[in-house]
């Protein structure tokens, strides 16, 4: 069983027991626990339920093993020939790894 939801305007596919790298949700704490309502799709051993928009009962609940996860740095580099200009800028997108415990529909 797997539901396809939305997570801080991002969609993922969670399944029970699978740990998910997320957007960095500012109010979450290690340990604890949080459910998800916008729930786009449910698949129960082949019968799916799709939303118009959004499934009716159904939530995904995950907890949060670590608040945050930094990712990779990617560098961004500007240059325009023959002018003498140039910009380097660093960036690391932060992100909340949560454990997807249940999905209930």
């Amino acid at each position: 069983m797997y539901a396809i939801v939305e997570i801080n305007g991002q969609q993922f596919k969670a399944e029970e027991g699978k740990k998910l790298f997320v957007n960095h949700m500012k109010e979450a704490e290690a340990g604890k626990t949080v459910e998800f309502d916008k729930v786009l799709l449910v698949d129960k051993e082949g019968s799916v339920q799709v939303g118009a928009p959004t499934v009716s009962g159904a939530k995904v609940v995950c907890e949060v093993i670590n608040p945050l996860v930094k990712g990779e740095k990617v560098i961004v580099f500007k240059m325009k020939r023959r002018k003498d200009s140039r910009k380097k800028n660093g960036h690391r997108q932060q992100f909340t790894q949560v454990e997807v415990k249940s999905v209930i529909a």
